[in-house]
């Protein structure tokens, strides 16, 4: 099925997708908290060019991310990621097929900035705009230099989301799986506070956890029907774990290595089910804790049982906008309408 869209003054119909029978350069725009990213990408699994400003080193003194002065840096960075991006790829604007930019879920402030951006090049340009969901942009980072097609089950693991999804085709993805409270990435940001780790806690504990004992604590995996996922009480477990020492010296590593393998055996446990009642024999991960070393080794294994498993590159795994632009190519639950609002949640 083609994919039609209009440029936005002259409406003229211009196909998209991976039957328009031509190349298609999509540029795209992603600021929905603290990287503000460009990406230009052919027939959305090539990568022409990919500029990220991280704000990490301006939001680690505050332990988490201040949307204020998120939104502040991404107005500061935007023409610069967006100049650089043209000058990396060596395209001019007119070359591009269409323009896209997150419309959420994301920190709204910081939304808008990417997104107005966006929608003024589609503009200036007389070129299609394509809003994108910044979760399926996730699953997308998948296709970039691979061949990866539907169906197939996704694990979506980000520092907002955990979701199991049966993606049957581009288009059309249904959520059969999601965490009832705290997300993973959530649950490895609180936990890695609880410890004394730095912001960004997730890559830390990951690390320290390699030098521990896995088994070293018994941690409660929560017994929630189907395929959703509950990590509040895991939190509140390592909490009076930490406690329980009392002012004695914490055994940092040894806690770090049996909460990841709490939560790495429970997310591969859902995953394996979902593989096995679908039918599907390709599974992907994506989004921010995809990077995570012990979730991806886990996962990987379902190799060795006959599954075909892809995970994004790791500079694909976290924010930016290559896979934003593959998304829009895919036409995986965009929005065409100029006027289409930022939202913060899914």
């Amino acid at each position: 099925m083609k994919m039609t869209k209009k440029t936005l003054f002259t409406e003229t119909p211009v196909t998209i997708g991976p039957e328009s029978g031509y190349d298609n350069y999509i540029m795209a725009i992603e600021s929905s908290c603290d990287e503000t990213a460009c990406a230009i990408v052919k027939n959305g699994r090539e990568v022409i060019s990919n500029v990220v400003a991280s704000q990490i080193k301006t939001h680690e003194k505050y332990g988490g991310v201040i949307p204020e002065i998120a939104a502040r840096e991404h107005l500061e960075s935007i023409n610069v990621v967006i100049e650089e991006a043209f000058k990396q790829a060596n395209i001019k604007p007119q070359d591009i097929t269409a323009f896209a930019g997150t419309v959420g879920p994301g920190l709204v402030g910081c939304l808008l900035v990417g997104l107005n951006a966006a929608k003024t090049l589609a503009l200036v340009y007389d070129k299609p705009f394509i809003g994108v969901n910044h979760l399926n942009a996730h699953l997308c980072g998948n296709y970039i230099d691979t061949d990866l097609k539907p169906p197939y089950i996704a694990l979506l693991i980000s520092g907002g989301h955990t979701q199991i999804i049966d993606v049957k085709s581009y288009s059309e993805q249904k959520i059969i799986g999601e965490t009832i409270d705290d997300a993973v990435g959530e649950a490895y940001d609180k936990v890695a506070r609880l410890i004394g780790l730095p912001y960004p806690g997730g890559p830390v504990l990951d690390k320290l956890a390699k030098e521990g004992n896995p088994h070293a604590f018994k941690l409660p995996e929560a017994k929630v029907d189907g395929y959703n996922f509950s990590f509040s009480g895991l939190k509140t477990a390592v909490l009076r774990l930490v406690k329980s020492f009392d002012g004695q010296e914490l055994p940092v590593n040894d806690i770090c290595a049996s909460f990841q393998e709490c939560v790495s055996s429970t997310l591969f446990k859902k995953v394996k089910k979902a593989l096995e009642e679908s039918g599907y024999k390709q599974v992907v991960i994506a989004g921010g804790v995809a990077a995570n070393s012990e979730i991806r080794r886990k996962i990987f294994s379902l190799e060795e049982e006959g599954y075909r498993v892809n995970a994004p590159l790791m500079k694909y795994c976290t924010d930016n906008a290559a896979m934003v632009a593959s998304c829009a190519y895919f036409n995986t639950n965009t929005f065409d309408d100029i006027d289409v609002e930022v939202f913060s949640r899914a």
